[in-house]
Protein backbone atom coordinates (compact mmCIF):
# COMPACT_ATOMS: atom_id res chain seq x y z
CA UNK A 1 0.00 0.00 0.00
CA UNK A 2 2.80 2.43 0.66
CA UNK A 3 3.79 2.69 -3.57
CA UNK A 4 0.44 3.74 -4.00
CA UNK A 5 0.05 6.30 -1.09
CA UNK A 6 3.20 7.97 -1.90
CA UNK A 7 2.59 7.97 -5.87
CA UNK A 8 -0.89 9.53 -4.90
CA UNK A 9 0.18 11.90 -2.57
CA UNK A 10 3.54 13.25 -5.36
CA UNK A 11 0.67 13.61 -7.82
CA UNK A 12 -1.36 15.64 -5.56
CA UNK A 13 1.05 17.88 -4.67
CA UNK A 14 2.24 18.43 -8.52
CA UNK A 15 -1.44 19.12 -9.67
CA UNK A 16 -1.59 21.90 -6.83
CA UNK A 17 1.75 23.17 -7.50
CA UNK A 18 0.77 23.32 -11.14
CA UNK A 19 -2.37 23.98 -10.91
CA UNK A 20 -2.24 26.97 -8.70
CA UNK A 21 0.00 28.64 -10.98
CA UNK A 22 -1.97 28.48 -14.09
CA UNK A 23 -5.03 29.67 -11.85
CA UNK A 24 -3.43 32.21 -10.47
CA UNK A 25 -1.96 33.62 -14.08
CA UNK A 26 -5.58 33.44 -15.19
CA UNK A 27 -6.63 35.28 -12.48
CA UNK A 28 -4.46 38.31 -13.40
CA UNK A 29 -4.75 38.42 -16.84
CA UNK A 30 -8.59 37.83 -16.79
CA UNK A 31 -9.48 39.88 -14.39
CA UNK A 32 -13.03 41.03 -15.59
CA UNK A 33 -14.26 37.44 -16.29
CA UNK A 34 -13.95 35.24 -13.08
CA UNK A 35 -15.97 32.76 -14.34
CA UNK A 36 -12.99 31.48 -16.41
CA UNK A 37 -10.90 30.93 -13.25
CA UNK A 38 -13.94 29.20 -11.61
CA UNK A 39 -14.05 26.79 -13.96
CA UNK A 40 -10.41 26.23 -14.17
CA UNK A 41 -10.62 25.77 -10.79
CA UNK A 42 -13.39 23.15 -10.32
CA UNK A 43 -11.56 21.02 -13.62
CA UNK A 44 -8.53 20.71 -11.59
CA UNK A 45 -10.28 19.29 -8.44
CA UNK A 46 -11.88 17.15 -10.92
CA UNK A 47 -8.72 15.92 -12.39
CA UNK A 48 -7.31 15.21 -9.24
CA UNK A 49 -9.95 12.80 -8.17
CA UNK A 50 -9.73 11.41 -11.48
CA UNK A 51 -6.14 10.49 -11.41
CA UNK A 52 -6.55 9.10 -7.60
CA UNK A 53 -9.46 6.96 -9.14
CA UNK A 54 -6.92 5.40 -11.77
CA UNK A 55 -4.12 4.46 -9.38
CA UNK A 56 -6.40 2.88 -6.62
CA UNK A 57 -8.27 0.34 -9.21
CA UNK A 58 -6.61 -2.83 -9.26
CA UNK A 59 -4.18 -3.57 -11.75
CA UNK A 60 -2.95 -7.12 -10.92
CA UNK A 61 -6.10 -8.87 -9.25
CA UNK A 62 -8.78 -6.76 -11.37
CA UNK A 63 -10.19 -7.87 -14.84
CA UNK A 64 -8.78 -6.90 -18.14
CA UNK A 65 -11.14 -4.32 -18.61
CA UNK A 66 -10.10 -2.72 -15.40
CA UNK A 67 -6.75 -2.86 -16.45
CA UNK A 68 -7.26 -1.16 -20.18
CA UNK A 69 -9.80 1.59 -18.27
CA UNK A 70 -6.68 2.22 -16.01
CA UNK A 71 -4.45 2.67 -18.42
CA UNK A 72 -6.53 5.18 -20.72
CA UNK A 73 -7.61 7.13 -17.65
CA UNK A 74 -3.62 7.48 -16.08
CA UNK A 75 -2.80 8.41 -19.60
CA UNK A 76 -5.65 10.82 -20.74
CA UNK A 77 -4.52 12.63 -16.93
CA UNK A 78 -0.97 13.20 -18.56
CA UNK A 79 -1.97 14.49 -21.66
CA UNK A 80 -3.63 17.11 -19.44
CA UNK A 81 -1.06 17.54 -17.10
CA UNK A 82 2.07 17.18 -19.33
CA UNK A 83 0.99 20.08 -21.28
CA UNK A 84 0.36 22.32 -18.75
CA UNK A 85 3.66 21.74 -17.23
CA UNK A 86 5.80 22.66 -20.52
CA UNK A 87 2.76 26.40 -20.55
CA UNK A 88 4.11 26.46 -17.17
CA UNK A 89 7.84 25.78 -17.96
CA UNK A 90 7.68 28.55 -20.90
CA UNK A 91 6.68 30.99 -18.68
CA UNK A 92 9.27 30.41 -16.08
CA UNK A 93 12.05 30.41 -18.44
CA UNK A 94 10.37 33.79 -20.30
CA UNK A 95 11.25 35.47 -16.60
CA UNK A 96 15.11 36.45 -17.26
CA UNK A 97 13.99 37.81 -20.41
CA UNK A 98 10.99 40.03 -20.44
CA UNK A 99 13.55 43.00 -21.84
CA UNK A 100 12.77 40.93 -25.12
CA UNK A 101 10.17 38.50 -24.70
CA UNK A 102 6.85 40.32 -23.03
CA UNK A 103 4.62 38.42 -20.90
CA UNK A 104 1.71 38.38 -23.54
CA UNK A 105 4.14 36.47 -26.26
CA UNK A 106 5.39 34.04 -23.71
CA UNK A 107 1.93 33.50 -22.58
CA UNK A 108 1.02 32.70 -26.27
CA UNK A 109 4.11 30.73 -27.08
CA UNK A 110 3.15 28.27 -23.85
CA UNK A 111 -0.48 27.84 -25.02
CA UNK A 112 1.02 26.56 -28.78
CA UNK A 113 3.52 24.44 -27.26
CA UNK A 114 0.98 23.00 -24.74
CA UNK A 115 -1.91 22.82 -27.47
CA UNK A 116 0.66 20.78 -30.31
CA UNK A 117 2.12 18.32 -27.33
CA UNK A 118 -1.51 17.73 -26.18
CA UNK A 119 -2.19 17.18 -29.77
CA UNK A 120 0.94 14.80 -30.68
CA UNK A 121 -0.02 12.79 -27.71
CA UNK A 122 -3.63 12.20 -28.82
CA UNK A 123 -2.04 11.36 -32.34
CA UNK A 124 -0.15 8.54 -30.96
CA UNK A 125 -3.25 7.01 -29.04
CA UNK A 126 -5.77 7.44 -31.77
CA UNK A 127 -3.97 7.13 -35.02
CA UNK A 128 -0.48 6.29 -34.75
CA UNK A 129 -0.96 3.01 -32.57
CA UNK A 130 -3.28 1.76 -34.71
CA UNK A 131 -0.99 2.21 -37.91
CA UNK A 132 1.58 -0.74 -39.62
CA UNK A 133 5.19 -0.23 -41.04
CA UNK A 134 7.17 -2.57 -42.84
CA UNK A 135 10.79 -2.29 -41.96
CA UNK A 136 12.65 -4.43 -44.89
CA UNK A 137 16.17 -5.48 -43.63
CA UNK A 138 18.91 -7.58 -46.07
CA UNK A 139 20.94 -9.48 -43.15
CA UNK A 140 24.09 -10.14 -45.37
CA UNK A 141 26.56 -12.74 -43.92
CA UNK A 142 28.93 -15.25 -45.90
CA UNK A 143 27.55 -18.23 -43.82
CA UNK A 144 24.26 -17.76 -45.17
CA UNK A 145 24.13 -21.65 -47.04
CA UNK A 146 23.14 -21.21 -50.73
CA UNK A 147 19.91 -22.63 -50.87
CA UNK A 148 18.80 -20.09 -48.60
CA UNK A 149 20.16 -16.98 -50.12
CA UNK A 150 17.14 -14.36 -50.49
CA UNK A 151 15.03 -16.61 -47.77
CA UNK A 152 12.54 -14.17 -45.93
CA UNK A 153 11.14 -13.94 -42.78
CA UNK A 154 8.88 -11.91 -40.59
CA UNK A 155 9.12 -10.97 -37.57
CA UNK A 156 6.49 -9.44 -35.28
CA UNK A 157 6.93 -9.07 -31.83
CA UNK A 158 5.11 -7.52 -28.48
CA UNK A 159 1.65 -7.81 -29.75
CA UNK A 160 -0.19 -7.26 -26.38
CA UNK A 161 -3.45 -8.49 -27.42
CA UNK A 162 -5.39 -7.69 -24.40
CA UNK A 163 -5.00 -3.99 -24.81
CA UNK A 164 -7.72 -4.73 -27.69
CA UNK A 165 -10.00 -6.48 -25.73
CA UNK A 166 -12.43 -8.26 -27.68
CA UNK A 167 -11.89 -5.70 -30.66
CA UNK A 168 -10.41 -8.12 -33.52
CA UNK A 169 -9.94 -5.53 -36.44
CA UNK A 170 -6.58 -4.76 -35.93
CA UNK A 171 -5.50 -7.89 -35.02
CA UNK A 172 -6.75 -8.41 -38.98
CA UNK A 173 -5.23 -6.29 -39.99
CA UNK A 174 -2.11 -7.35 -39.31
CA UNK A 175 -2.65 -10.89 -40.22
CA UNK A 176 -3.39 -9.09 -43.72
CA UNK A 177 -0.28 -7.50 -43.92
CA UNK A 178 1.73 -10.27 -43.07
CA UNK A 179 -0.05 -12.38 -45.57
CA UNK A 180 0.10 -10.14 -48.15
CA UNK A 181 4.02 -9.79 -47.90
CA UNK A 182 4.66 -13.60 -48.30
CA UNK A 183 7.15 -14.95 -46.26
CA UNK A 184 8.84 -18.30 -46.41
CA UNK A 185 8.98 -18.10 -42.46
CA UNK A 186 7.01 -16.21 -39.74
CA UNK A 187 8.73 -16.02 -36.02
CA UNK A 188 7.26 -14.11 -33.50
CA UNK A 189 9.11 -12.66 -30.73
CA UNK A 190 7.02 -12.66 -27.27
CA UNK A 191 4.30 -11.09 -25.02
CA UNK A 192 1.27 -12.21 -26.86
CA UNK A 193 -0.68 -11.18 -24.03
CA UNK A 194 -0.18 -8.59 -20.92
CA UNK A 195 -0.68 -10.67 -17.64
CA UNK A 196 -3.44 -13.83 -18.74
CA UNK A 197 -3.37 -16.31 -21.71
CA UNK A 198 -7.27 -15.78 -21.78
CA UNK A 199 -6.57 -11.86 -22.99
CA UNK A 200 -5.59 -14.04 -26.63
CA UNK A 201 -8.94 -16.28 -26.89
CA UNK A 202 -10.82 -13.70 -29.35
CA UNK A 203 -7.94 -13.32 -31.61
CA UNK A 204 -7.47 -17.36 -32.10
CA UNK A 205 -8.96 -17.87 -34.93
CA UNK A 206 -7.78 -14.84 -36.68
CA UNK A 207 -3.82 -15.55 -35.49
CA UNK A 208 -4.29 -18.84 -36.94
CA UNK A 209 -4.46 -17.69 -40.66
CA UNK A 210 -1.20 -16.72 -40.50
CA UNK A 211 0.73 -18.58 -43.36
CA UNK A 212 3.89 -19.32 -44.16
CA UNK A 213 5.70 -22.16 -46.44
CA UNK A 214 7.65 -22.79 -43.22
CA UNK A 215 5.17 -21.81 -40.79
CA UNK A 216 5.22 -19.73 -37.92
CA UNK A 217 7.83 -20.14 -34.38
CA UNK A 218 6.96 -18.18 -31.33
CA UNK A 219 8.59 -17.85 -28.04
CA UNK A 220 7.38 -16.40 -24.69
CA UNK A 221 8.29 -12.64 -23.61
CA UNK A 222 8.10 -11.87 -19.98
CA UNK A 223 4.30 -10.83 -19.71
CA UNK A 224 3.94 -14.12 -21.42
CA UNK A 225 4.17 -16.08 -17.91
CA UNK A 226 1.46 -14.50 -15.64
CA UNK A 227 4.15 -12.85 -13.52
CA UNK A 228 1.99 -9.42 -13.93
CA UNK A 229 -0.76 -11.47 -12.25
CA UNK A 230 -2.59 -11.72 -8.44
CA UNK A 231 -2.87 -15.77 -8.73
CA UNK A 232 -4.58 -17.94 -5.69
CA UNK A 233 -1.58 -19.87 -5.99
CA UNK A 234 1.30 -21.62 -7.98
CA UNK A 235 -1.10 -24.66 -9.75
CA UNK A 236 -3.34 -21.50 -11.19
CA UNK A 237 -0.27 -19.97 -12.64
CA UNK A 238 0.80 -22.86 -13.77
CA UNK A 239 -2.65 -24.04 -15.76
CA UNK A 240 -2.27 -20.16 -17.28
CA UNK A 241 1.36 -20.95 -18.94
CA UNK A 242 -0.03 -24.66 -19.93
CA UNK A 243 -3.04 -22.71 -21.56
CA UNK A 244 -0.51 -20.54 -23.02
CA UNK A 245 1.04 -23.35 -24.81
CA UNK A 246 -2.12 -25.15 -25.97
CA UNK A 247 -3.64 -22.12 -27.34
CA UNK A 248 -0.65 -21.00 -29.57
CA UNK A 249 0.25 -24.69 -30.83
CA UNK A 250 -3.67 -24.64 -30.92
CA UNK A 251 -2.97 -21.80 -33.70
CA UNK A 252 -0.61 -23.97 -35.75
CA UNK A 253 2.46 -22.12 -34.38
CA UNK A 254 5.43 -23.81 -33.41
CA UNK A 255 6.25 -22.71 -29.54
CA UNK A 256 9.82 -23.04 -28.53
CA UNK A 257 10.54 -23.36 -24.94
CA UNK A 258 14.05 -23.26 -24.74
CA UNK A 259 14.06 -26.04 -28.08
CA UNK A 260 15.33 -25.69 -31.54
CA UNK A 261 14.07 -26.81 -34.58
CA UNK A 262 15.44 -26.86 -38.21
CA UNK A 263 14.47 -25.96 -41.66
CA UNK A 264 15.45 -27.59 -44.77
CA UNK A 265 16.22 -26.93 -48.37
CA UNK A 266 17.69 -29.71 -50.80
CA UNK A 267 21.02 -30.59 -48.49
CA UNK A 268 21.15 -27.11 -46.70
CA UNK A 269 19.60 -26.28 -43.26
CA UNK A 270 19.25 -23.40 -40.78
CA UNK A 271 18.45 -24.14 -37.24
CA UNK A 272 15.95 -22.02 -35.21
CA UNK A 273 16.31 -21.57 -31.76
CA UNK A 274 13.48 -20.16 -29.40
CA UNK A 275 15.05 -19.74 -26.03
CA UNK A 276 12.49 -18.53 -22.93
CA UNK A 277 12.28 -15.26 -21.43
CA UNK A 278 16.06 -14.14 -20.92
CA UNK A 279 15.03 -11.88 -17.88
CA UNK A 280 17.06 -8.90 -15.78
CA UNK A 281 15.67 -7.55 -12.55
CA UNK A 282 12.85 -6.99 -11.89
CA UNK A 283 12.49 -9.85 -14.66
CA UNK A 284 12.85 -13.27 -13.71
CA UNK A 285 15.39 -15.50 -16.30
CA UNK A 286 13.60 -18.76 -18.03
CA UNK A 287 16.11 -18.42 -20.69
CA UNK A 288 18.48 -21.87 -21.11
CA UNK A 289 21.03 -21.45 -24.20
CA UNK A 290 22.43 -24.91 -23.52
CA UNK A 291 19.52 -26.13 -23.11
CA UNK A 292 18.04 -25.25 -26.01
CA UNK A 293 21.07 -25.55 -28.43
CA UNK A 294 24.12 -27.84 -26.26
CA UNK A 295 26.51 -26.78 -29.05
CA UNK A 296 26.13 -23.16 -30.43
CA UNK A 297 29.88 -23.61 -31.29
CA UNK A 298 28.95 -25.34 -34.52
CA UNK A 299 28.88 -24.80 -38.07
CA UNK A 300 24.85 -24.51 -38.79
CA UNK A 301 23.82 -21.39 -39.92
CA UNK A 302 21.95 -20.46 -36.70
CA UNK A 303 18.95 -17.68 -35.64
CA UNK A 304 18.20 -16.95 -32.25
CA UNK A 305 14.60 -15.91 -31.12
CA UNK A 306 15.59 -14.33 -27.59
CA UNK A 307 12.76 -11.63 -26.49
CA UNK A 308 15.07 -9.20 -24.33
CA UNK A 309 17.74 -8.07 -26.44
CA UNK A 310 20.37 -8.05 -23.61
CA UNK A 311 20.44 -11.35 -23.85
CA UNK A 312 22.51 -10.74 -27.53
CA UNK A 313 24.51 -7.76 -25.92
CA UNK A 314 25.41 -10.12 -22.24
CA UNK A 315 26.01 -13.03 -23.87
CA UNK A 316 26.12 -13.67 -27.56
CA UNK A 317 27.76 -10.44 -28.94
CA UNK A 318 31.12 -10.94 -26.32
CA UNK A 319 31.10 -14.58 -26.47
CA UNK A 320 33.19 -16.25 -29.63
CA UNK A 321 31.84 -19.18 -28.88
CA UNK A 322 28.21 -18.48 -29.64
CA UNK A 323 28.36 -18.51 -33.47
CA UNK A 324 25.02 -17.86 -34.02
CA UNK A 325 24.79 -15.51 -37.28
CA UNK A 326 21.32 -14.02 -36.53
CA UNK A 327 19.53 -13.17 -33.24
CA UNK A 328 15.76 -11.47 -33.37
CA UNK A 329 14.29 -9.99 -30.25
CA UNK A 330 11.60 -7.11 -28.99
CA UNK A 331 10.60 -5.85 -25.96
CA UNK A 332 12.15 -2.76 -25.68
CA UNK A 333 9.08 -1.09 -27.75
CA UNK A 334 11.15 1.54 -28.54
CA UNK A 335 9.33 2.91 -25.29
CA UNK A 336 6.56 3.72 -27.90
CA UNK A 337 8.11 7.27 -28.17
CA UNK A 338 10.67 7.51 -31.61
CA UNK A 339 11.94 10.89 -33.27
CA UNK A 340 14.00 9.72 -36.36
CA UNK A 341 16.74 7.64 -34.94
CA UNK A 342 16.04 8.74 -31.44
CA UNK A 343 13.98 6.95 -28.70
CA UNK A 344 14.37 7.53 -25.10
CA UNK A 345 14.56 3.84 -24.52
CA UNK A 346 18.36 4.00 -25.93
CA UNK A 347 18.72 5.58 -22.17
CA UNK A 348 17.98 2.01 -21.32
CA UNK A 349 19.05 -0.07 -23.47
CA UNK A 350 22.11 0.20 -26.04
CA UNK A 351 20.06 -2.22 -28.57
CA UNK A 352 16.69 -0.49 -28.45
CA UNK A 353 15.86 -0.94 -32.13
CA UNK A 354 16.99 -1.97 -35.86
CA UNK A 355 19.65 -3.64 -36.93
CA UNK A 356 23.16 -4.07 -35.06
CA UNK A 357 26.39 -5.87 -35.42
CA UNK A 358 28.99 -6.58 -33.71
CA UNK A 359 32.82 -4.67 -33.90
CA UNK A 360 34.73 -7.15 -34.91
CA UNK A 361 32.60 -9.82 -36.55
CA UNK A 362 29.53 -8.87 -39.56
CA UNK A 363 28.46 -12.67 -39.22
CA UNK A 364 26.91 -12.01 -35.43
CA UNK A 365 23.82 -9.95 -36.19
CA UNK A 366 21.04 -9.07 -33.97
CA UNK A 367 17.66 -7.05 -35.12
CA UNK A 368 15.14 -5.69 -32.60
CA UNK A 369 12.08 -5.22 -33.33
CA UNK A 370 9.86 -2.33 -31.86
CA UNK A 371 6.85 -3.93 -31.52
CA UNK A 372 2.61 -3.86 -32.61
CA UNK A 373 1.33 -3.51 -29.30
CA UNK A 374 0.91 -0.80 -26.71
CA UNK A 375 1.55 -1.70 -23.09
CA UNK A 376 1.21 0.94 -19.83
CA UNK A 377 0.63 3.83 -22.50
CA UNK A 378 -1.63 3.20 -25.33
CA UNK A 379 -0.39 5.38 -27.36
CA UNK A 380 2.95 5.74 -29.91
CA UNK A 381 4.27 8.73 -30.08
CA UNK A 382 5.98 8.39 -33.45
CA UNK A 383 7.13 4.78 -32.81
CA UNK A 384 5.09 3.45 -35.39
CA UNK A 385 3.96 -0.42 -35.01
CA UNK A 386 6.33 -2.45 -36.90
CA UNK A 387 6.55 -5.83 -38.63
CA UNK A 388 10.06 -6.65 -40.04
CA UNK A 389 10.40 -8.68 -43.23
CA UNK A 390 14.24 -9.56 -42.82
CA UNK A 391 15.84 -11.16 -46.36
CA UNK A 392 18.97 -13.15 -45.81
CA UNK A 393 21.51 -12.73 -48.40
CA UNK A 394 24.64 -14.77 -49.24
CA UNK A 395 27.90 -12.64 -49.27
CA UNK A 396 29.87 -13.47 -51.89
Amino acid sequence: MRLPLLLISLIVIFNIAIDLYIWHTIKRTCRHCKSISRIYAISSIILTIFIITAIALPRKSGSDTVLVSVMWMIYSYFSIYIPKLLYCIILWMSIPFQKYVTKQKANLIGIIVAFLTFTIMWWGAAINRLNIKVANIDVISSTVPEAFDGYRILQFSDFHVGTYGSDTSYVHKVVECINDLKPDLVVFTGDIVNRRTTELMPFISILSKIKAQDGVISILGNHDYGDYCSWPDNNAKDKNLLKMDSLQRAMGWMLLRNQSSAITRGTDSIKVIGVENWGEPPFKKYGDLQKAYPHPDDSNFKILLTHNPEHWRREIAPNDSMKIALTMSGHTHAMQIQAGHWSPSAWRYSTWGGLYKTKNNNDKQLYVNIGLGTVGVPARIGATPELTLLTLRKQK
